[in-house]
């Protein structure tokens, strides 16, 4: 029995971090270590890396958690968050608050000891922003989707600031991508739980757009930005034409997508968006790395 409610304590905690954002994270920041490393990939610095990596990971996680602290009420009112392990009951909040500091201290300590100042500023500028600024604003204004946005970009620049030692235009560019992708995507998740949002007394656009016209005006607008967006790694030299073809042909099919949510706003074609948002990215990120190899 003991051995039964401590694999299932561990396995709550482990619910906390979000291991499948904090996978995504991690795998952004590769990428933007890969674009900040200078000469072939051959010559990497694969201790940087795996400081960069495992550092980034721990503040994730931590923010991940730190968020389900703060959101405890909030996620116990809606049907998709409810068995989370908070609301359910499952693990304690002080635990959780404690859990969730020990990962964000040790992880800024990981990056200031093995990486640099900048890439530490960002990690804590991201956990700061999206607890202290994005969490509470998600109840108050429909800005929040953007807000949140801007933390939610930052792992792939921190990712190039530590293996090329400073900002610079392609860990930006990489930056861009990530935050006009999130815009699309998360509308379309909001549209397809916006009654649960709406129980819950979360303010996002799909809750307040009842007919979804403007939610369908929003997420065709930021695929359209995303085309030209999608280039810039090519413009600014960290990939070439391979890449800028590929993105350019697969973020005509994500723009489709969301044309076609915009001519028919259901759930139906709100889900075919969404899952072409997550096909889009990790396909123009594993695209990124093979140009640059």
């Amino acid at each position: 029995m003991s051995l039964r409610r401590n694999t299932s304590a561990f396995s709550s905690y482990v619910a906390l971090t979000k291991p499948r954002i904090t996978l995504f994270v991690v795998m952004t920041a590769f990428v933007g270590f890969v674009a900040g490393t200078k000469g072939p990939l051959s010559g990497m610095d694969l201790g940087l890396l795996f400081h960069t990596l495992l550092g980034t990971a721990l503040v994730a996680s931590g923010t991940s958690a730190f968020n389900q602290v703060w959101e405890k009420e909030l996620d116990g009112r809606m049907q998709r968050t409810a068995a989370r392990p908070l609301p359910s009951g499952r693990l304690p909040l002080a635990g959780a608050a404690v859990f969730a500091g020990a990962l964000s201290v040790v992880g800024l300590v990981e990056l200031l000891l093995f990486t640099n100042g900048i890439t530490t500023a960002l990690a804590a500028f991201t956990l700061v922003s999206y607890v202290c600024v994005y969490t509470p604003m998600k109840t108050r204004s429909p800005a929040s989707t953007i807000v949140g946005a801007i933390p939610g970009a930052l792992p792939p620049l921190g990712g190039y600031v530590a293996a090329a030692g400073a900002l610079g235009l392609p860990g930006l560019a990489l930056f861009a991508i990530l935050f006009v992708w999130q815009l699309p995507h998360f509308f379309a998740i909001g549209w397809r739980h916006r009654v649960d949002y709406a129980k819950a007394g979360v303010v996002i656009l799909p809750v307040i757009d009842p007919t979804g016209r403007s939610t369908a005006r929003q997420t065709l607008l930021w695929t359209a930005v995303l085309l030209p967006v999608s280039l810039l790694p090519s413009l600014v030299g960290t990939a070439g034409f391979a890449y800028a073809f590929g993105a350019f042909a697969m973020t005509l099919l994500f723009l489709a997508s969301s044309l076609r949510f915009a001519r028919d706003i259901s759930d139906g074609r709100a889900r075919s968006l969404f899952l072409a948002s997550i096909g889009w990215l990790p396909a123009i990120l594993v695209l990124l790395v093979l140009d640059r190899v």
